[in-house]
């Protein structure tokens, strides 16, 4: 169920708008604006943004780059007691990954229709036939996250790109 109470997201805004800002550099280098950001005891230890077309790299989401930037500053792969903020619903290699790295607790602002895997399309990161499992929060800071969105696809198709 996406919660969407605003004493709950509250908290969250801080660390969501440091995403935004990683999602408008993405903009910035005409990527799809989608920014993460990884906080472990109230310090960001991984940031990233979209970066697929830019390093020809499928797998280049901000998710997976703030992952590994995550995992190299704590010296593990095992992201526990971390909460990911991203601005867009993970999709489902993004969700299998936080899974994977066993990052507790995902916030996310904007909802995908078309690829979400938390909450929209897949439910990936509560599948009870997975060994790990993640709390997840969407809605945060929602509007602004799929107003960036809905720009930068509204100039792609000025620009006659699909």
């Amino acid at each position: 169920m996406l919660e969407s109470t605003p004493n709950l997201l509250q908290p969250h805004d801080r660390w969501m708008q440091l995403a935004l800002n990683q999602a408008r550099m993405a903009f910035e280098q005409k990527e799809v604006p989608v920014g993460a950001v990884i906080v472990y005891n109230e310090q960001v230890v991984g940031e990233g943004h979209n970066m697929r077309e830019t390093l020809q790299d499928p797998t280049a989401h901000a998710e997976m780059i703030a992952i590994t930037q995550a995992a190299e500053t704590l010296g593990s792969w095992r992201l526990l007691d971390c909460t990911l903020y991203v601005t867009l619903e993970p999709c489902p290699m993004c969700a299998g990954a936080l899974v994977q790295s066993r990052i507790p607790t995902i916030v996310y602002g904007a909802t995908d229709p078309k690829g979400g895997a938390c909450h929209t399309l897949y439910q990936i990161t509560d599948d009870s036939r997975l060994n790990h499992r993640a709390s997840v929060l969407g809605g945060v800071l929602q509007e602004e996250c799929r107003f960036l969105l809905q720009d930068f696809f509204a100039q792609q198709r000025a620009l006659g790109k699909k």
